[in-house]
C-alpha cells in the first residue's frame, strides 16, 4: 500500500510536520512495509515560510519591522540573491498570532509591518516577490503595505491618515508612491486560496473580521469603508479590482497588493503543489490513498482551501481521499460533490475541546489506526 500525505496544520494544536508524522504512525501500526510520501503543504496561510523552505535552498533575511499594532517586531522572510526572489508570509508581521484575544481589533490593526518587510527585500534585490496570505490580524484592504512603499492617504482636509482599517471611509485622496517609480519591473505575486470579493455578503468584513475581534457595529463600518475605498481608489487610479475572487484575501491585502503593486494572484495549493512536483509524485507512484486533514473542516474549506484542492487531486487520479480532522462542520452531500471522500474526526464527544487539542497527535494516530483496521476487515 502507498500513501501520499497533505496536511494542513490543526491550528493551536499542531504544524502540518506533526501533522504528517501523526498520520504516519497510525498508517504504519497497520501496514508496516507501507510506502509513504508526504508534502509539506500551506495555501499561503500560517506555514507558508516553512513550506516554501521545504523545497527551496533559501537565505533566511531578519528584518527590524512593525507587529498589526504598531509595536516593533523582529522577524524574517526568504531570499534567494541570484535570482532575485523573495518569499513573504503576511502573517509573521501582520498575524493574528502576533496578538492576544484582547488586542484584537480590526479598526486599529495594519499590515505596514508587512510592507516594511516587502521593501527590505526589494532593496536587497527582490524583483520578485511571493506573499504568502492568511492568518491576518487586519482589515485595512492593504493600506499599511502602500503606505510601508509609498503611498499616502489622506482626508478631506489633505491631513495624512493612519493606514488603518478605521480610517478607510475617511479616505479622499491617495497619493502615488515615489519609491515605486524606481523599480517599474517589480513583479508582485499574492498567494492565498479563498475567492471572497473585498466587501459584500460573502467579503472580507462579514466572513472574517470578527475573529479579528470586530463586532457587528465594527463589521458593518468596515464592509462600508472598503466599498468607499474602492470608490476612491476608482476615481483616482482607474482600478476596479473589488470583484475579484480572493480580493479580500487576508483582510483585503490581496486587494491593496492588485492596486498598488499591480500583484498577480496565485491558487496557494496550486503553487505548493507545483514547488512539490506533486504531479510527477503521482504519475510516478501507485498512490492507493491520500490523507489530508485541518483542525476544522467548514464551509470555508469547500471555498478553495487546500483540503478542496487535494479532494480535487484525488477526483483527477481517481484516488480515495481522506480527511482527518478535529471537527467537520461541512454537509456530507457537499463532501460528496469533491469526490471519493471519506472525514475522519478525531474528536472524543465526551471529553473538552481542550483535551482534543492537546492529544491531537495521538488522536490522529488512533483515528487513522482505527479506520485502515476497519478497511482491512471490509
Amino acid at each position: 500500500m502507498n500513501f501520499l500525505l497533505v496536511p494542513d496544520k490543526f491550528k493551536g494544536s499542531l504544524n502540518a510536520k506533526q501533522v504528517i508524522a501523526a498520520i504516519e504512525r497510525g498508517v504504519s501500526s497497520i501496514f508496516s512495509k507501507a510506502g509513504i510520501y508526504s508534502v509539506t503543504a500551506s495555501d499561503g496561510g500560517d506555514g507558508f515560510l516553512d513550506s516554501v523552505k521545504h523545497y527551496k535552498q533559501l537565505e533566511t533575511i531578519e528584518v527590524h519591522t512593525t507587529d498589526p499594532l504598531g509595536r516593533k517586531i523582529n522577524t524574517e522572510y526568504l531570499l534567494n540573491r541570484q535570482t532575485g526572489e523573495a518569499y513573504i508570509e503576511l502573517a509573521k508581521a501582520s498575524g493574528l498570532e502576533l496578538l492576544s484575544n484582547e488586542e484584537r481589533d480590526p479598526l486599529q490593526t495594519s499590515t505596514i509591518g508587512t510592507g516594511i518587510q516587502i521593501k527590505d527585500a526589494v532593496l536587497k534585490g527582490a524583483k520578485k516577490i511571493y506573499i504568502g496570505l492568511g492568518g491576518s490580524a487586519t482589515t485595512d484592504a492593504g493600506l499599511g503595505i502602500a503606505t510601508a512603499l509609498g503611498f499616502s492617504f489622506q482626508d478631506e482636509f489633505g491631513n495624512l491618515l493612519k493606514p488603518i482599517g478605521g480610517n478607510l471611509s475617511k479616505i479622499n485622496a491617495i497619493i502615488p508612491s515615489k519609491f515605486l517609480k524606481d523599480y517599474k519591473n517589480l513583479e508582485v505575486y499574492a498567494i492565498n486560496d479563498v475567492d471572497n470579493p473585498l466587501f459584500g455578503p460573502t467579503g472580507e468584513a462579514y466572513v472574517y473580521s470578527a475573529q479579528k475581534g470586530g463586532n457587528k457595529e465594527d463589521i458593518e463600518f468596515l464592509d462600508n469603508g472598503l466599498k468607499h475605498l474602492q470608490t476612491i481608489v476608482k476615481g483616482e487610479m482607474g482600478k476596479d479590482y473589488a470583484d475579484i475572487p480572493g480580493s479580500g484575501a487576508a483582510g483585503g491585502a490581496a486587494y491593496g497588493l492588485k492596486t498598488f503593486l499591480n500583484a498577480e494572484f496565485i491558487s496557494g495549493t496550486d503553487f505548493i503543489f507545483k514547488l512539490a512536483r506533486i504531479d510527477k509524485l503521482l504519475e510516478s507512484n501507485s498512490i492507493d490513498f491520500i490523507i489530508t486533514g485541518e483542525g476544522k473542516i467548514d464551509e470555508q474549506t469547500l471555498r478553495g482551501k487546500l483540503i478542496n484542492g487535494v479532494c480535487q487531486l484525488g477526483k483527477n487520479y481517481n484516488i480515495p481521499v481522506i480527511v482527518v480532522c478535529g471537527v467537520s462542520e461541512v454537509n456530507a452531500k457537499h463532501l460528496n460533490e469533491m469526490g471519493n471522500v471519506e472525514v475522519i474526526e478525531i474528536r472524543d464527544p465526551s471529553m473538552s475541546l481542550s483535551y482534543s487539542m492537546e492529544n491531537a497527535s495521538s488522536l490522529i494516530e488512533l483515528a487513522i489506526a482505527k479506520f485502515f483496521k476497519n478497511y482491512i476487515k471490509r
